[in-house]
């Protein structure tokens, strides 16, 4: 990210959850319904402590599950309001025919979801896979890699999900138990920039709305035909979604003085022989390695995915053609197929980028630390594999194959 000082914030130290409550804060959402669960919990007690004291003007729902969470917001949403809610790994499952409904009716919801592990093991711990289980929704995803970004980034996400082209539903992403608890230092824009931000919205044409005493059909049944029509005009939203997006970015950085690149953040990829390609807060790590890694003569880069959906293929392509060797790292599974699920996607269009060898790592999932020793051993890798040796396509970073059983 490119920044700069500025006199349009003020900065405080808050954990990744106080940040994305402060965040919708500040967007001035109507209805906020949410429901606690590990790690996000902080987030909803952070918004009601934010409306008990008058910060958040807006109606709280209390709900008994994540459920009736989506489902509320999304009526309200249908009726006009600007909403909120935060969730994570088994709440964003349980809510996930709401989440298909919300999509499909192309309401614009912001939604934080604090990534946590899903499986049927139950593991409270770290990990990317509600996202990956969720990823064919219909929803725009973001993925923040610390506090900064996550207020940021769910600023902008508003503006995208709002916008009267795009009218889909945003998820902003970032790790649970890193992120969610970690404090950093945020720099807080002034309400009234955020106002100012947001007043673009309210210059656009008003978008259909549930209106009392008028017909409105919302996921009507038996719609034969026009179902296709409205599925073929979300997937072109989502498309239009890339550019606005770019946008936003840069209207955000004239504003606030803050540049994450849009789409994509390439990271000392200008001269670059090999890469990496990640997403989230072990991006961090993997630029401190690559610092390092500089100084000794290797030209190395990092290929940071902001968004994932719709994914950003056309800016991948542009920024990884020609690479000898690239790693993707993965903190989730893809079920069904050997390689990390990001890595999947980038291989469906591998005949773009041309040569360029791909590497999957997957790490970081369940209690695993993605540790600057594992991001060595990535790159070891890599460049074995730029060189033409032998190294293996698939690489379970934090596992050794030889310990376990069945």
């Amino acid at each position: 990210m490119k920044t700069k000082l500025n006199n349009k914030s003020e900065v405080k130290v808050m954990t990744g959850n106080e940040t994305a409550a402060l965040a919708a804060t500040l967007c001035r959402p109507d209805i906020v319904a949410a429901y606690p669960i590990t790690p996000q919990t902080e987030v909803v007690e952070k918004l009601a402590q934010y409306h008990a004291s008058g910060k958040l003007d807006a109606e709280i729902i209390n709900v008994e599950g994540e459920n009736s969470a989506m489902n509320s917001i999304t009526a309200a949403s249908l009726a006009g309001g600007r909403v909120f809610t935060a969730t994570s790994s088994w709440g964003l499952v349980f809510m996930y025919d709401a989440i298909l409904v919300t999509a499909g009716a192309r309401a614009p919801v912001v939604m934080v979801n604090v990534n946590r592990e899903t499986p049927g093991m139950i593991a409270v711990s770290s990990g990317q896979q509600d996202m990956i289980s969720t990823r064919d929704c219909g929803w725009i995803f973001l993925i923040a890699e610390d506090c900064q970004e996550i207020l940021d980034m769910v600023i902008m996400a508003y503006r995208l999900a709002e916008d009267h082209d795009i009218q889909i539903p945003v998820m902003v992403h970032y790790d649970g138990f890193y992120l969610s608890y970690m404090a950093e230092r945020v720099e807080i824009p002034f309400q009234k920039n955020v106002d100012d931000f947001l007043s673009v919205l309210k210059q656009q044409p008003e978008r259909t709305k549930l209106m009392p005493g008028e017909l409105l059909g919302c996921g009507s049944h038996g719609i034969l035909g026009g179902y296709m029509e409205m599925r073929h005009k979300h997937c072109q939203a989502m498309e239009r979604a890339k550019g606005k997006f770019e946008q936003i970015n840069l209207e955000f950085e004239k504003k606030f003085n803050k540049n994450y690149g849009g789409q994509v953040e390439e990271y000392k990829l200008y001269d670059a022989d090999i890469a990496l390609l990640a997403s989230g807060s072990m991006c961090g790590t993997i630029k401190t390695v690559i610092d390092e890694k500089r100084k000794h003569g290797i030209k190395i880069g990092l290929l940071r995915l902001r968004m994932f959906r719709p994914f950003p293929n056309e800016k991948i392509v542009q920024a990884l053609k020609g690479k000898k060797c690239v790693g993707v790292v993965d903190r989730s599974l893809c079920f069904g197929f050997k390689h990390g699920p990001i890595c999947v996607e980038l291989r469906s269009f591998l005949s773009d980028i041309g040569d360029t060898k791909i590497l999957s790592f997957i790490d970081g999932i369940a209690n695993t630390d993605i540790k600057k020793d594992n991001v060595k051993k990535m790159i070891d890798l890599i460049i074995a594999g730029s060189k033409g040796e032998d190294v293996p396509e698939v690489t379970w970073v934090s596992y050794d194959e030889n310990h376990g059983g069945n």
